[in-house]
């Protein structure tokens, strides 16, 4: 259905571009070759309402003109449409090439690479490089899990979808009618925050813990997307990064690598078990059951209750 409405879109661009004279709607119905297959005028009405709309969010310049007889046409002028010549300089080209390099090990990486091809095609400086005194840590972001790509263009197109997802706290998944905004990733993981229509609420969901195939759904969101999805600092809210309070905890030698990072405090207990001090907030409980047997909590009493009730929800399946 996406790649039905993307051709689409591409053929309506190409006729309203390479017209010199404004197109009634007669005529693109006749040009489009899915808009031939419309039912009825009305249905080629909507839809074609809706891919003008859709072309000029994407920034396409489409000119209405009334003839004199009365009926209106479309072009989309080629002086209007033409971008500026490509002009960056070592800096600009350098941080470009940076970026593109962050996403050679994602799913991003041969479309990161080719746009890179057509900017220096376009003459942008290659040679330049005021980061290669710093060539030895070269960034990286993991997309490995399957649900990346759908979730990603489900977000660009705005489609709701439903997917498996599974709690720390839970041992079978749940189903999941979400509305996507934004990925982002933290701390190596990727999240997708959304509206879950269900619980009729914002949510946050870590794509490792999505079970089976994210399935796309017809039709349009039922909520607004915010202008600013900030998945990062709800996440790192939920990870106690914005605590004011602190925990106790005892955590295996050896294990736990993301509680030491962020320990304020750590003192070795002996036997195989050192004792940390850490930021605690809201949703630390969640986070500390992951580390499952590798960790004890010792106070506050609240905190162990509900990482208790959390490992005994998991017991039961």
């Amino acid at each position: 259905m996406a790649i039905a409405k993307a051709e689409r879109l591409m053929n309506l661009a190409l006729c309203l571009l390479g017209t010199r004279r404004p197109l009634s709607k007669r005529e693109l119905r006749g040009s489009v070759e899915a808009y031939l297959e419309a039912g009825s005028d009305d249905s080629f009405n909507r839809m074609f309402e809706r891919d003008k709309d859709d072309l000029r969010e994407l920034g396409l310049i489409i000119d209405t003109v009334e003839n004199l007889d009365g009926e209106v046409g479309y072009l989309a002028r080629r002086d209007s449409n033409r971008l500026p010549p490509v002009t960056l300089d070592g800096e600009e080209a350098a941080a470009l090439g940076l970026a593109a390099k962050v996403w050679q090990q994602a799913r991003l990486a041969g479309a990161a690479s080719g746009a890179l091809q057509k900017l220096r095609a376009a003459g942008m400086p290659e040679d330049v490089d005021p980061y290669e005194s710093h060539g030895a840590l070269e960034p990286r972001i993991p997309a490995h899990e399957a649900s990346f790509e759908p979730l990603m263009l489900a977000c660009r197109d705005r489609r709701p979808v439903v997917f498996d997802y599974r709690k720390a706290s839970a041992a079978r998944p749940e189903q999941r009618h979400v509305e996507p905004w934004a990925l982002e990733c933290w701390r190596g993981h990727w999240y997708l925050a959304g509206w879950d229509r269900e619980r009729q609420a914002e949510r946050v969901f870590r794509l490792s813990r999505i079970t089976g195939k994210v399935r796309s759904r017809a039709g349009r969101f039922k909520t607004e997307v915010p202008d600013v999805v900030t998945v990062r600092e709800t996440v790192a809210g939920w990870a106690g990064e914005s605590a004011t309070r602190s925990a106790l905890i005892r955590l295996r030698a050896g294990a736990g690598y993301p509680l030491r990072a962020k320990a304020t405090s750590v003192r070795e207990l002996g036997d195989g078990w050192d004792e940390l001090e850490i930021p605690y907030g809201h949703g630390l409980d969640a986070w500390l059951v992951e580390f499952g047997p590798d960790v004890v909590v010792l106070e506050p009493a609240e905190l162990r209750a509900d990482v208790v009730d959390r490992l005994r929800a998991v017991a039961k399946g």
